[in-house]
């Protein structure tokens, strides 16, 4: 499902570009100062809460609004300034996928896949052909004469999606497009844009609330909050040693948690074992982290929670550890050691006896 982070030749344009862009409606400044590049082949995620300036920011990329300082371009291009009739091509570059799927319940599946290119005026056999394309591509075809009434939620977003590709867009943008769906039908759709992402080359943007499905698909993620980026980076990396307090918070859902039991018995001064916290990313994360641990001091290793991953091809984990040293001096120590192996390293407390 997951394709490879692109290489980019500097010369390049991007398929996206903002520069500086900030948006005021009276006191309120919804997003400021945002700079954003998104590169062709590339999926990139921007993760918030509700309030944090997403919706914003998509009228801006789509030139719906526009903005009160910075430029936003489209595959070199400044939208700023153009008039209706000049964004229509710019716009057509961008396909759109909604959270509430935005379909034309009078018309069939294949209309509603159409209306892009008829807008466009293409002629029909064109269209026509196009469809039965999209149908296929997106695990729909014989579905043409149906209307959106009878179909699941899942099939009208996959209907949505292969809308949005009809006039074969440089950038796809997906707003907050699996939030209505089951968790099921969103492995799905996502699995879906993985698989257009890659058999197409297609650059994708998702809008999103839901930090499970930036883990699934994006390669690089942004962090919105109050209209600022807070967090960007890698997926894997934001994954495994995020720094903001409020990409922690995003984070809760999906990251291990330690067991309530052990949190209960924690004490903050010396004990039988203590209980450290490893943050693992990255190559070094199939490392034999705990035996060399052991041998090198001769402790006795648990592990008392935690779990690992797979993002974006890298492992990615967080593991809660009890040690029990030869002797307490050895903690400095030990915990110097497991620092040396891993992306952080906390010492949480102490425990009297076995948990």
């Amino acid at each position: 499902m997951h394709s490879a982070v692109p290489d980019h030749d500097d010369h390049q344009s991007p398929i996206l570009r903002l520069n500086g862009v900030s948006k005021r409606f009276g006191e309120h400044a919804a997003i400021s100062d945002i700079n954003l590049t998104i590169h062709s082949g590339e999926i990139l995620g921007i993760i918030g809460r509700s309030g944090a300036g997403k919706s914003t920011l998509i009228r801006c990329i789509n030139g719906l609004v526009q903005p009160d300082q910075g430029t936003v371009e489209v595959e070199g291009r400044a939208i700023a300034g153009l008039s209706e009739s000049e964004l229509q091509p710019v716009r057509r570059r961008i396909g759109m996928v909604f959270q509430h799927f935005n379909l034309l319940a009078n018309k069939t599946v294949a209309q509603n896949i159409a209306l892009p290119l008829k807008i466009a005026g293409r002629p029909r056999p064109e269209r026509q052909r196009r469809v039965l394309e999209l149908l296929e591509l997106v695990g729909l075809s014989g579905r043409e004469h149906n209307y959106p009434a009878q179909l699941s939620g899942g099939q009208k977003q996959r209907v949505g999606i292969a809308r949005a590709l009809a006039a074969e867009p440089a950038l796809l943008l997906s707003d907050e497009a699996t939030s209505a769906l089951d968790p099921e039908t969103t492995e799905q759709i996502l699995r879906l844009l993985g698989d257009i992402n890659k058999r197409l080359g297609l650059t994708i943007l998702l809008i999103t609330h839901e930090m499970e499905v930036i883990r699934r698909i994006a390669q690089r993620v942004i962090v919105l909050d109050s209209g600022r980026i807070v967090e960007e980076g890698q997926t894997w990396r934001i994954f495994a040693t995020p720094q903001s307090a409020i990409t922690r918070k995003l984070l809760g859902s999906v990251l291990p948690e330690a067991p309530a039991t052990l949190l209960a018995q924690l004490n903050p001064n010396a004990g039988e074992e203590a209980i450290f916290r490893l943050d693992l990313g990255g190559p070094g994360a199939s490392a034999p982290i705990l035996s060399d641990i052991a041998r090198q001091f001769n402790a006795s290793l648990r592990l008392v929670g935690g779990g690992m991953d797979d993002i974006q091809g890298q492992p990615v984990g967080r593991l809660f550890l009890a040690v029990r040293p030869q002797s307490p001096a050895d903690i400095p120590a030990i915990t110097n050691a497991l620092a040396g192996h891993t992306l952080q390293t906390e010492l949480l407390g102490y425990v009297s006896g076995t948990v």
